[in-house]
């Protein structure tokens, strides 16, 4: 049996997380609006949204009757809650300042993130595997080592610094910018770069290096916000969940 035009728009493939809705041959408003030729895939996508937004909604709901979240007293100026936490979605970046400038953990990191993310569809415009979870067979394996990788790295970068704090130990002899600065932002960008330098020694496509530097990006967010979450105690300094001083308990925050 003959290939089809369609089998090779949209070919058949297990790990695809869409499917071809219609295909219309000739004139019409939709024709010519989209890739290759096809028209939007309404409504069934949107129908996927609309379950999607009922479920998260519905699992939230449910989360909040099990979950009690009662306002805390009103704050007292004379007293600094310790430690003062900001919300999940920001520890990471709390815990990011621990170890470099305000600047740069709160502003230029940040916003290369975020250009690197709006910058995605532009850097891989490859129609190879589209809609592929990972690409490849070869692109799963760069993501499950690079995501290997980042853990041991931060993790050990978070450790070290702690017990080497750069900021202390150049205060008197080295300018604010260097050691805050600076030398944090060379140490990130080796440990982004070491992975990359790998995919493009084994000659790797853009589309799997875009993966290797998501999978960085994604597993570092990850492993500095359960940092500043379980493992940052009064004084916001390191402890062992289990030996946290004071009677405080990072889990009593979930």
């Amino acid at each position: 049996m003959a290939k089809q035009p369609s089998d090779e728009i949209f070919p058949q493939h297990t790990s695809k997380s869409y499917a071809l809705v219609e295909l219309m041959r000739g004139e019409g408003p939709l024709v010519g609006k989209g890739p290759d030729d096809t028209v939007f895939s309404f409504p069934v996508v949107l129908l996927w949204e609309i379950l999607l937004l009922l479920g998260v909604t519905l699992a939230i709901f449910l989360f909040s009757l099990l979950k009690q979240a009662p306002l805390e007293t009103i704050a007292n100026p004379l007293v600094t809650t310790d430690p003062a936490k900001a919300p999940w979605y920001f520890v990471g970046l709390q815990e990011l300042l621990e170890h470099m400038h305000p600047l740069l953990a709160g502003i230029i990191i940040p916003g290369v993130l975020v250009a690197f993310l709006v910058a995605l569809p532009y850097l891989d415009r490859a129609r190879e595997s589209v809609g592929v979870w990972f690409s490849s067979a070869r692109g799963k394996r760069f993501v499950g080592w690079t995501a290997l990788y980042t853990v041991i790295v931060m993790l050990a970068y978070i450790a070290l610094d702690n017990a080497f704090s750069l900021r202390e130990m150049l205060r008197h002899s080295t300018p604010q910018w260097v050691a805050q600065g600076l030398l944090p932002a060379l140490i990130l960008l080796v440990v982004v770069a070491l992975p990359a330098l790998v995919v493009w020694r084994l000659k790797g496509n853009t589309r799997e290096l875009m993966l290797v530097l998501f999978t960085v990006m994604f597993v570092s967010a990850i492993v500095f916000t359960l940092s500043g979450f379980f493992f940052r105690g009064p004084g916001f300094k390191m402890y062992w969940p289990w030996q946290m001083p004071g009677g405080y308990n990072p889990w009593d925050g979930l």
